[in-house]
């Protein structure tokens, strides 16, 4: 799956990776965010970009085979 996984050592709930998600992967928790829509993720990496503490780890390895143009 894309989002791999948030450090909850890091992670500071800011929830800058709930507001810059297009995808709506992740929803507000009680002390880190929680990857609700896993699969809906499409490795944008802007949550990994966006957080200010290096939390979120996003895997590059799809499960599903990315569709190519004809």
């Amino acid at each position: 799956m894309p989002v791999f996984t948030i450090d909850s050592e890091k992670c500071v709930n800011c929830g800058t990776c709930v507001k810059i998600c297009p995808l709506d992967v992740f929803r507000a928790g009680e002390t880190v965010p929680e990857i609700c829509y896993r699969e809906d993720c499409q490795s944008c990496f802007l949550c990994q970009i966006y957080c200010p503490k290096d939390a979120i780890k996003v895997d590059t390895i799809r499960n599903r085979p990315t569709p190519l143009p004809y």
